[in-house]
């Protein structure tokens, strides 16, 4: 996640809940005659009802259905503002017959930049599903105990009982392995570490070594704490993830009793002892903290669950043929090729159609349910994530709290892609790219003004 984006991402749990219910009951009082299906009550609802509850009625397909000719024209002084540069594409589809309704160059690859996660998080809901749970476990050989690194970048030193999702905690790890060495005699262990469930390079194709000097992202790693940072909140990355869990792990041994020493990296044994797990949140919670924030640690390591669900290699490479082979087996992967997870790579290439059919398909098929947290888990616009602090006023006021969407963000790059309901209740998926932009300012002005356009546009 770039700086523009990051600035608006660390919203705290409690306001998030805040803000959407109050959007929700806005929403209520000022649109009575319009369906509320798959709007910011959607997410309000899911915040709050129960695991299980009913999903919200889909919007109706008897809605009348936008005219291409009038939508385009709506849209065609924003798709000329000053400031995209020359490379905007787009591509506007109706979510309940897959029609398109508006496309400009909508065939042409562009640099996705974070729209990328959409790929990312649609495979790994169809793929891994959405309830299951990235286990850290501790084994032990002798006097030897090993840090066993699955691939959770949500696990964290301690968290609150309350917190919700509540991760996995390192405190957590180190109780359950003290009591299982108390329980064996054993009061002094060498602390090792394992990343070998991800393989090959820590950086992916075209990152720039900046990335992680400014927070953007850590070391791709199996083992990690805090998402790679130096401590919980930090923007500063550590050089070497799995070492930094390692030494926290031997503090929190020491003070419960077992002297311990930081080892060295390793493979654990077969046949190991297990003494203590614990498992990450499940990965439906994982695909909405990473599309509400852009968390570009999550999103990589949801690629490489992708990869290890279907044999392939764990790595930036095996990633992103698995995320294809996904995509290609749902009937989603024209136009799309992505060389990793998160869309920080400028090699990915994606094409406006790509996107714009995978949220019309997540949007409505009912024979994929999993796929709902694509659309849970996008930011609303002025109320969540990366969206928080636009649609504001002006041209884009309209959009407020009724567009759900993904934001991208790349020097040179930006990116919008979502869903919206238009002014008859017609549901529409849609992606804006815009490379070549000379002015970022400018380019996410226009991009939210385009997307405001089909909130309030009949269009018939």
């Amino acid at each position: 996640m770039r700086r523009p984006e990051r600035a608006v991402a660390m919203i705290t749990l409690a306001l998030l809940n805040v803000f959407l219910v109050t959007a929700a009951l806005a929403v209520v009082k000022v649109t009575p005659d319009r369906s509320l299906a798959l709007r910011p009550p959607t997410v309000a609802a899911r915040m709050i009802m129960p695991p299980g509850s009913p999903a919200l009625a889909p919007v109706a397909a008897t809605a009348p259905l936008p005219a291409s000719g009038p939508l385009a024209a709506r849209l065609a002084g924003p798709m000329r503002a000053s400031g995209l540069g020359t490379g905007l594409t787009g591509a506007v589809i109706d979510t309940a017959t897959g029609r398109q309704l508006f496309g400009s160059h909508a065939d042409q690859p562009a640099v996705p930049a974070s729209t990328t996660k959409l790929a990312t998080a649609t495979a790994v809901l169809a793929s891994v599903g959405p309830d299951h749970r990235i286990t850290t476990k501790v084994v032990r050989s002798g006097k030897r105990v090993t840090i066993v690194g699955g691939g959770d970048p949500t696990l964290t030193t301690s968290a609150s009982k309350s917190a919700y999702p509540r991760p996995a905690t390192l405190t957590d790890l180190a109780k359950q392995t003290v009591a299982a060495l108390k329980a064996a005699g054993v009061r002094q262990v060498t602390v090792d570490y394992d990343t070998s469930a991800y393989q090959g390079s820590r950086s992916g194709p075209g990152w720039k070594p900046v990335y992680f000097a400014e927070g953007d992202v850590a070391p791709v790693s199996a083992l990690e704490l805090d998402a790679g940072r130096m401590a919980p909140g930090a923007l500063r990355r550590a050089a070497d993830p799995p070492a930094v869990v390692a030494s926290a792990f031997s503090l929190l041994l020491d003070r419960r009793g077992v002297t311990a020493q930081v080892g060295t990296r390793t493979t654990a044994p077969r046949g190991a002892q297990r003494i203590g797990a614990v498992q990450s949140p499940p990965i439906s919670a994982l695909v909405e903290q990473l599309l509400t924030n852009s968390d570009d640690d999550i999103a990589e390591a949801m690629s490489r669950q992708v990869a290890m669900k279907l044999g392939r290699p764990p790595t930036f490479e095996g990633g992103g043929a698995a995320v294809h082979q996904v995509l290609a087996s749902l009937g989603l992967a024209a136009g799309i090729d992505t060389v990793d997870g998160s869309g920080l790579s400028p090699r990915n290439q994606i094409t406006p159609n790509g996107l714009a059919r995978l949220l019309a398909f997540a949007g409505s098929s009912a024979e994929h349910p999993e796929l709902r947290t694509v659309m849970s888990g996008m930011p609303i616009a002025g109320f969540s994530g990366t969206l928080a602090d636009r649609y504001g006023g002006g041209s884009t006021a309209g959009g407020k709290g009724l567009i759900r969407a993904k934001t991208g963000t790349l020097n040179g790059v930006n990116t919008l892609a979502g869903i919206v309901e238009d002014a008859d209740g017609r549901l529409l998926a849609f992606a804006f790219m815009a490379n070549r932009v000379r002015s970022p300012t400018a380019a996410m002005a226009a991009l939210d003004s385009l997307a405001a356009i089909l909130a309030g546009c009949g269009c018939r």
